[in-house]
């Protein structure tokens, strides 16, 4: 057999055990994104090598094993994601539309300016409240024309590709901008009065992406998100946090901020959703997100149209039901999870400190 696909199927082991450390190195946790590409490529070289397999030469028998390990691995992982899997958050049947909530959530692209066609996005879905992310002062005028419409707004533009415009239909309840770990990144806190009268708790962020030049660790990053799901925990109420995340769903920071908060992910048996990157199909994984309690049920979810981001929007309607607490299950840390949550908080804060 070839060197070179031995070689190969031993990075792609390598790309697969390497996420299992609890290293926040950027090289590192990236390879949590691109698993269906890697399971992918995974199947490929197993056709090559078996059809070149040399069942006389240990050493390619442990290497294939190696091999089934990873791709059977990395397939588990993103299995929750597909209609294979039981849905944990259930479709509403409730033909009442008064605690109806519906959101938008559009990473723009900080330098993309095709702001016609967000807004036409925008007309199509109609929703309740608009989310935008990367959006500079050029943003915030070019969008201006939604306060029409939405004129419940809460704005924080900034140059640096971490502003945040929000435009609500709804009631805003002491809104609020935070920099939960550093200044120059903020999120937004609020609730809102749906037209049934209810109040919903709404929470929207957009941490660090991993990446070599400004986020060399996932430490920050990792630490927001689980402040903000620490903050939910106990909460009664409804809510729903919503952003990019730069994290997949599969994740485990992400799994630990989905058990931490106890919040669902409509994800789960319906698909990934891949959000990002709305410009290379052979790379996209889902890194927005929409999680909330379980007081709603799923009325619809949608990945909207490439429209110049190298993200694509998601759009989604809740239906808040009184019994939809009692048929859904809500996720839940052990102990050790716990105990793994405080620690990333923890150096999280440290990190930012310094």
């Amino acid at each position: 057999m070839s060197i070179v696909l031995v070689a190969l199927a031993l990075m792609l082991v390598i790309a697969t055990l390497l996420p299992l450390l609890r290293f926040n190195q950027w090289w590192i946790r990236v390879l949590d994104f691109p698993r269906a590409q890697i399971a992918t490529a995974g199947i490929v070289i197993l056709c090559f090598y078996l059809y070149y397999w040399d069942t006389q030469r240990p050493y390619e028998s442990a290497v294939l094993a190696l091999l089934v390990l990873a791709v059977g691995y990395q397939v588990v992982k993103m299995l929750p994601y597909t209609v294979l899997m039981p849905k944990q958050v259930l479709t509403t049947e409730s033909d009442s539309d008064d605690a109806n909530i519906s959101l938008l959530v559009a990473n723009v692209l900080m330098e993309n300016q095709e702001s016609k066609a967000l807004l036409g996005i925008v007309r199509k879905y109609n929703p309740d409240m608009i989310l935008t992310v990367e959006t500079d002062r050029w943003w915030e005028k070019a969008l201006r024309t939604l306060e029409n419409e939405y004129p419940h707004t809460l704005k924080h533009p900034l140059d640096n590709t971490y502003g945040m415009l929000l435009y609500s239909r709804l009631e805003l309840i002491n809104p609020d901008i935070r920099f939960i770990l550093e200044d120059s990144m903020p999120s937004m806190h609020m609730q809102v009065i749906l037209p049934s009268g209810d109040r919903v708790f709404m929470h929207f962020v957009h941490p660090d992406p991993p990446n070599p030049m400004f986020a060399t660790e996932t430490t920050e990053r990792d630490a927001e998100l689980l402040i903000v799901g620490r903050e939910v925990e106990t909460r009664e109420g409804p809510t729903i946090i919503a952003g990019d995340f730069n994290d997949v769903a599969w994740s485990q920071t992400t799994s630990l901020f989905q058990k931490t908060s106890g919040l669902l992910d409509p994800r789960v048996g319906r698909g990934m959703y891949n959000s990002f990157n709305a410009k290379n199909p052979l790379m996209r994984w889902p890194l927005d997100h929409v999680f909330h309690s379980d007081h709603f049920k799923l009325v619809r979810m949608e990945r909207g149209p490439a429209w110049g981001s190298d993200h694509f929007p998601m759009f989604i309607e809740l239906s808040l039901e009184t019994g939809a607490k009692a048929d859904q299950v809500e996720p839940d840390t052990n102990r050790a999870e716990g105990e793994q949550v405080d620690e990333k908080i923890e150096d999280g804060k440290q990190q930012a400190d310094e």
